[in-house]
């Protein structure tokens, strides 16, 4: 820390350890913020490791770490122990007391340590009701509502991270697509001066009561895991048709009403929000009694597509597929991703090695997570190129980056290639001496 560095003398109190927590205080202290971020030391820990592919985050992190504008505490057992550092009592009149500008709760990562009427009744017994509670999380529907009713404070709001991608977390954050922001209170965000920024900075911003948030939030998360098993369930009628579905989406997407966004067939969606955000609408909609046949469906299809390209690798060797050595070039459940949640990397590895098939995997961003899983799995061996060893049966390819794939080295060995999420370009398998077989398209039909 420089001697001509300034700290904020109020502070932006973050409660949390998840990636939404670590990338809020990131952003706030970009913004020249001062962040006391509560968590628990080894959760947190555990989170920065997991997102190592982050890059930019962890070296911003590091940065006002090093420079006091983040500093960590540990969460305390109880959350009283959190605002009373922070209050001006009869006792302490005389110490200079830290003013907070927001306090910030992650409800998903503090469940198991403070429960919600322990931490409803702390702040209802703080001396701080003009200070803004921001909450956030993938909540039972309508419990953010009702947690912000029983805060006894008007400046009560609700954020929802539906912006937030993995691999750009900052900048995502910094610029939203789309800020939600849910009020206890009506027009009253002005009062949220930290975050005023943020929402300035979105291309849509948008503010209602909270629990028309929570219910937004969850839809557009449920719709969009079903476009996704929509696309993958035509992927197969695609295949049955001899078409690329690839260019079926494209046509789609020209469709202003239809729109471009989450039209690509592949080997199904994962990590954590969609899913959860699926169970979470199922369960809400199972407890007030209504029938959800296409969220079922939905469900259903994801499960399944995450066998198929297996199921296509079995059809292709008829079967005859015991004791072969095959290449996986990826493992995230997305690109750009590290993480391995949700991911169909995990059926597929144990389908494989259900049939003593050795798996040679290049993970790059998600070696970690994939190492951390399976570390004494004798089938697996995890390579630091995918031309450490081309001489295999079979290449999946899962998360590589097109424009780095050298076809010519791949047509040295002219092995069948299954792309399970369509990345290779049809210039790409155009080139391809050996069979190519994706999702919801083939070699013959990309020309088409």
């Amino acid at each position: 820390m420089t001697e001509e560095m300034v700290l904020p003398s109020a502070a932006c109190v973050l409660i949390g350890h998840g990636i939404e927590a670590i990338t809020s205080a990131v952003v706030l202290a970009s913004l020249g913020h001062r962040v006391h971020l509560y968590a628990d030391s080894k959760q947190l820990e555990s989170q920065l490791q997991q997102y190592a592919f982050e890059h930019h985050l962890q070296a911003l992190w590091q940065m006002y770490y090093g420079q006091a504008l983040i500093v960590c505490k540990p969460l305390p057992v109880a959350p009283e122990q959190v605002l009373q550092a922070y209050e001006v009592t009869a006792s302490n009149r005389s110490i200079p007391t830290m003013t907070v500008s927001l306090y910030w709760l992650f409800l998903d990562n503090i469940a198991s340590v403070w429960s919600d009427a322990a931490w409803i009744a702390a702040f209802n017994r703080s001396n701080q009701a003009q200070c803004p509670v921001v909450l956030s999380g993938i909540q039972p529907i309508g419990s953010v509502a009702r947690h912000a009713d029983a805060l006894q404070r008007a400046w009560v709001y609700y954020v929802p991270f539906v912006f937030l991608q993995d691999g750009e977390a900052f900048g995502s954050m910094l610029a939203p697509k789309l800020w939600l922001l849910g009020e206890k209170t009506a027009d009253s965000r002005h009062h949220l001066t930290p975050l005023l920024p943020l929402m300035q900075h979105a291309r849509a911003c948008h503010t209602a009561d909270i629990a028309t948030i929570e219910f937004a939030r969850s839809s557009i998360m449920t719709m969009l895991a079903t476009r996704v098993s929509f696309m993958n369930e035509m992927s197969r009628l695609a295949d049955g048709l001899g078409v690329d579905i690839d260019n079926v989406g494209r046509i789609m997407g020209l469709d202003t009403r239809v729109g471009s966004s989450y039209l690509q067939a592949g080997w199904g969606f994962g990590g954590h929000t969609l899913p959860t955000e699926l169970r979470t609408m199922q369960q809400f909609a199972t407890h007030h009694g209504i029938d959800t046949p296409l969220l079922c469906a939905t469900d259903h299809i994801n499960t399944d597509q995450k066998e198929l390209i297996f199921r296509k690798f079995w059809q292709y060797f008829d079967g005859f597929i015991e004791n072969k050595t095959v290449l996986i070039w990826g493992g995230s459940y997305k690109s750009g991703s590290g993480r391995t949640a949700g991911s169909a990397i995990h059926p597929l590895l144990h389908l494989l090695w259900s049939y003593n098939i050795t798996t040679l995997v290049y993970a790059d961003k998600a070696r970690g997570a994939l190492w951390q899983t399976y570390a004494h799995q004798p089938l697996l061996t995890l390579i630091d190129s995918p031309y450490d060893t081309l001489d295999v049966q079979a290449v999946f390819i899962v998360n590589a980056l097109t424009e780095q794939v050298d076809i010519a080295r791949l047509n040295h060995y002219a092995m069948p290639i299954f792309d399970a999420q369509n990345l290779f370009t049809p210039a790409q398998i155009a080139q391809l001496t050996g069979d190519y077989v994706g999702i919801g398209r083939r070699k013959d039909s990309t020309s088409h």
